[in-house]
């Protein structure tokens, strides 16, 4: 495994992983979507020594062509390439069906013609909807509450379909909510985050009672680069998450404690999904991990949780990085 395709390298997660890669000496060729910009996302923050020993390519997962040329000559492919932000996608399912299934699509077609030796395919906990039995296995059922969910769930039974028709070795990765630096303000840590670093007392989100298990993303890396590293996981689908259960509303209390600061919240009907779409209850069991990989996370618990969350505050408050986001504004 000493050659890697990551797709999605410009993202949150995707960037950590490249600078992970690196510096545990594999080659990398981090794909990034194409833009005039030349733009290589989060990878543009990376240290220079990270940023010279990457293979950038830049182009589109949608298309076959150069998911075959991306892939051609790797021992092993990381998937994360997808669209993410569960609101856009009630504005825009066809977008979602079109990156998260057709490019899963490519990849695997990519990596049977080529014989790839391992593809890690990056899903989310958001497939298995709200809770019916926690902590969550990976024989919960798998339940698309918005066109992202579904989409993604889509995505997993084509990577695996392709390990049962054609003896793809695919792993499926399953993370729980991911959090961390370079985290979009999509999501609930940073909206948070962001508006107290800004002077805000009054923190604007939405739901505030379902709870859910926070990943910090160096333990969702870590536990990605264990598979990728792991025998006989193909086939598998495999969660990656805390063991810990928070309340969106107790998160938010446990945010102003770590930045010492008092905060109110309001619950803003523009930031709520739809009342069936919402997932009431995330809690994963991750021992799956343990058992195949050697994985465990670093950052269990309350405690764990608290700790990730200062470095993450810390991130988001130094001015620089503050500065990026749109403070106050809901970003779908």
């Amino acid at each position: 495994m000493k050659n890697v395709l990551v797709t999605g390298a410009d993202g949150f997660i995707g960037s950590h992983l490249v600078e992970t890669l690196v510096r545990r000496g594999l080659h990398v060729r981090a794909m990034v979507l194409y833009n005039s910009f030349d733009s290589w996302g989060w990878l543009d923050d990376s240290p220079r020594e990270i940023k010279d020993a990457i293979e950038v390519v830049a182009g589109d997962v949608r298309d076959s062509g150069f998911v075959r040329t991306a892939v051609k000559g790797q021992d092993a492919v990381m998937h994360l390439a997808a669209l993410i932000a569960i609101p856009y996608s009630y504005t825009a399912p066809q977008s979602y069906v079109d990156v998260n299934v057709t490019g899963t699509l490519n990849v695997v077609s990519a990596a049977t013609e080529f014989g790839v030796a391992k593809v890690v395919h990056t899903s989310t906990s958001e497939c298995y909807g709200t809770a019916q039995f926690v902590p969550i296995t990976e024989e919960h059922p798998l339940v698309g509450q918005s066109p992202y969910a579904a989409s993604k769930i889509g995505a997993d039974q084509i990577a695996l379909s392709f390990y049962r028709s054609f003896d793809v070795p695919v792993t499926v990765a399953r993370p729980f909510n991911t959090y961390g630096p370079r985290q979009s303000a999509r999501a609930v840590i940073p909206t948070a985050i962001s508006q107290i670093a800004a002077g805000q007392t009054e923190i604007e989100l939405g739901a505030l009672t379902p709870t859910r298990d926070f990943n910090f993303v160096q333990d969702t890396v870590d536990g990605m680069v264990a598979i990728l590293h792991a025998r006989d996981t193909a086939g598998e689908t495999i969660n990656l998450g805390s063991g810990h259960e928070i309340s969106i509303g107790d998160l938010v209390t446990l945010i102003g404690s770590v930045m010492n600061k008092q905060v109110s919240v309001v619950s803003k009907t523009e930031r709520l999904r739809p009342e069936k779409s919402e997932v009431e209850r995330l809690l994963a069991d991750a021992s799956k991990a343990k058992r195949l990989a050697g994985w465990s996370p670093a950052f269990a618990g309350r405690d764990g949780l608290r700790r990730g969350l200062e470095i993450t505050a810390e991130w988001f408050s130094h001015p620089a990085n503050l500065a990026r986001y749109r403070v106050g504004r809901y970003t779908v």
